[in-house]
């Protein structure tokens, strides 16, 4: 009986006072903001870590709906946590994107083909972008995203700190880029320039090593660079032998996020190649 009495139904002047109460606080509500379309600089949203990056950069919050869930992952981010806590970020799915009704998606090449489709049937316009293996196409990378987002300027600005200053001279220094999961980086990467251009040369090139081969904490050890750069988290990269130097073996840590993207990520990666080769060459 008195479960009957919470829920009576109103009768028809009841009725009316709840619908008028409704009404009212719904006119006390804050209105939704519009979104005025504004051609010249497309919303975006991104579902790429590297162009994350790029984005973040060049484009202001309002503008971009949101970012890859990779920024919000440490692990995973080349943007700085407090900047990416600015922005709204996606899991990645069609419906996830097209709720959002950005007027630009930017994606990887690899973007799986039946999401495309449905974003493109969707109406909204996707554009897709490799991995640079070099400064000159990260900076033409910087230069397409600003292009699409109306922010030439920005883009401009950020291409004028990527852009490669004179290759270092002097001795080059010994070195093992030792990568997550234990492997080596490749001759024709992004990072293997850099590496090149601060002075380092390629330990793993010098033995054949190619890109992705795997190196063992015990072939490190018999046969050890000048110089050894930890980016990974594997435990014969956290063995306590690795503590400060090993012989006349030196080891630095090379924070992965630093390793596979390029956009702003490069000066971030030139500033502390730069760091770790003056300890190098203090210590010798």
């Amino acid at each position: 009986m008195a479960r009957d009495r919470i829920f009576k139904r109103p009768g028809r002047r009841g009725g009316a006072a709840l619908i008028a109460l409704a009404c009212g606080l719904a006119a006390c509500a804050p209105a939704a903001p519009a979104r005025h379309p504004d051609p010249a600089h497309p919303t975006i949203v991104s579902l790429n870590p590297c162009l994350d990056a790029i984005l973040v950069e060049v484009a202001p919050p309002a503008q971009v709906l949101a970012l890859s869930h990779y920024s919000r992952d440490p692990s995973s981010s080349s943007v700085p946590a407090s900047v990416a806590a600015r922005y709204g970020v996606t899991g990645g799915t069609a419906e996830e994107v097209i709720a959002a009704r950005p007027e630009l998606v930017l994606a990887s090449i690899y973007l799986p083909q039946p999401t495309r489709a449905a974003l493109e049937r969707a109406g909204l316009r996707v554009a897709t972008f490799g991995s640079p293996t070099t400064v000159a196409e990260s900076l033409a990378q910087v230069r397409a995203v600003a292009r699409l987002a109306g922010r030439g300027a920005e883009g401009e600005a950020l291409a004028r700190r990527i852009a490669a200053p004179a290759t270092r001279g002097g001795e080059r220094i010994d070195t093992l880029l030792w990568q997550p999961g234990e492997i080596v980086a490749g001759e024709n990467t992004l990072i293997a320039e850099l590496l090149r251009a601060e002075g380092f040369a390629s330990h793993a090139a010098a033995r054949g090593m190619r890109q992705a081969d795997g190196v063992s904490l015990e072939s490190v050890l018999a046969d050890p660079p000048r110089l050894l750069l930890v980016a990974g988290d594997a435990p014969g990269q956290r063995h306590p032998l690795l503590e400060g130097r090993t012989g006349a073996m030196q080891i630095a840590r090379l924070d992965p996020s630093l390793i596979y993207c390029g956009g702003p990520t490069i000066p971030r990666a030139r500033a502390r190649l730069r760091q770790i080769r003056a300890a190098v060459e203090r210590a010798s």
